[in-house]
């Protein structure tokens, strides 16, 4: 269930602070990109495929690069697991502005749920050549 906390700007810090310190990071092998095809073409699910969404015209495929092409974003993905019954509410724009702050970046951020292994995940794309960046910013996060 999504949690629905009163508190102040401070109290979220530290809650926020907490969780992500508890939270299982993984960081993702290689470059991965969007793939896109019409919306009348859904594409096809295999097992390197992290996440589809689409919108009225086009789905969107979350996938390993595969080939070079230079009108391609290339991005490094990493993503949080929560424990079960972690009120991580405001997770998202707390670590994404942090992540702009100090890398001047923005994010995309692709996130599910399951279940069996306590909820919410995030799936989160940089540029590729800021992913060690990132990945130091997060650490940093977690062990303050």
């Amino acid at each position: 269930m999504v949690s629905v906390s009163m508190e102040t700007a401070e109290q979220t810090e530290q809650r926020l602070r907490r969780e992500i310190a508890q939270a299982d990071l993984v960081v993702h092998d290689g470059v991965w990109c969007f793939e896109e095809s019409p919306a009348d073409q859904p594409p096809a699910l295999t097992a390197a495929t992290l996440a589809v969404v689409r919108d009225r015209e086009s789905w969107s495929r979350l996938v390993p690069l595969t080939q070079e092409d230079d009108d391609v974003e290339r991005f490094g993905i990493f993503s949080f697991h929560f424990d079960d019954h972690v009120d991580n509410s405001g997770f998202v724009g707390w670590l994404a502005t942090h992540l702009k702050v100090e890398l001047g970046t923005g994010v995309f951020v692709v996130c599910g749920s399951n279940r069996a292994r306590g909820g919410i995940y995030d799936y989160w794309g940089c540029p590729i050549d800021l992913l060690d960046q990132a990945i130091t910013v997060v650490r940093a996060l977690q062990d303050n």
